[in-house]
C-alpha cells in the first residue's frame, strides 16, 4: 500500500510522460504539415532554378565573359602596340642623345684644340714682344750709357 500511495502522491512520471507524448504528437502533426509545405515550396523553387534560371544565367555569363575576353584581348593588343611604339621612341631618343653627345664631344675637342692654338699664338706673340722689349730696353740702356759717360 505504501508503494501505491507513494506512486499516486509523489511519482508524477506517468502523468508527465503522457502529457509530453500528447504535446509532442500535437506539435509534430501541426509542424509536420507546415514543414512539408515549406519543403515542397523549396523543392519547387530549386526545380525552377535548376531548369530555367541557371541555364539563363550560364548563357548570359558565357556571352558576357566572351565579350569581356574579346575586349581584354583588344586592350592587350593596343597596350602591346603602345609599348612597342614607346620602345622605338626611346631608342630613337637614345640615338639622338648619343649623336648629340658625340657632336658635343667633337665640338669640345675642336674648341680645346682651337684654344691651345690660340694659347700658342698668344705665347709666341708674348715671347716676341718680350724680345722686342728686351732689345728696346737694351738699346735704351746703351743710349743712356752714352749720356752717363759725360
Amino acid at each position: 500500500d505504501v508503494g501505491e500511495i507513494y506512486s499516486r502522491l509523489l511519482d508524477h512520471r506517468p502523468v508527465i510522460q503522457g502529457e509530453i507524448r500528447y504535446f509532442v504528437k500535437e506539435f509534430e502533426e501541426k509542424r509536420g504539415l507546415r514543414e512539408l509545405r515549406v519543403l515542397e515550396n523549396l523543392k519547387n523553387t530549386i526545380f525552377e532554378t535548376n531548369e530555367h534560371v541557371l541555364p539563363k544565367c550560364e548563357q548570359a555569363m558565357h556571352d558576357n565573359l566572351n565579350e569581356a575576353f574579346k575586349k581584354l584581348q583588344a586592350a592587350n593588343d593596343m597596350i602591346h602596340r603602345l609599348q612597342e611604339r614607346e620602345r622605338e621612341e626611346r631608342k630613337l631618343q637614345a640615338d639622338k642623345l648619343m649623336a648629340r653627345e658625340e657632336k658635343r664631344v667633337a665640338h669640345w675637342e675642336e674648341f680645346m684644340n682651337e684654344q691651345q692654338n690660340k694659347q700658342a699664338e698668344v705665347d709666341e706673340e708674348h715671347r716676341k714682344a718680350m724680345e722686342r722689349l728686351k732689345e728696346q730696353y737694351s738699346e735704351m740702356e746703351k743710349e743712356l750709357a752714352k749720356y752717363v759717360s759725360f
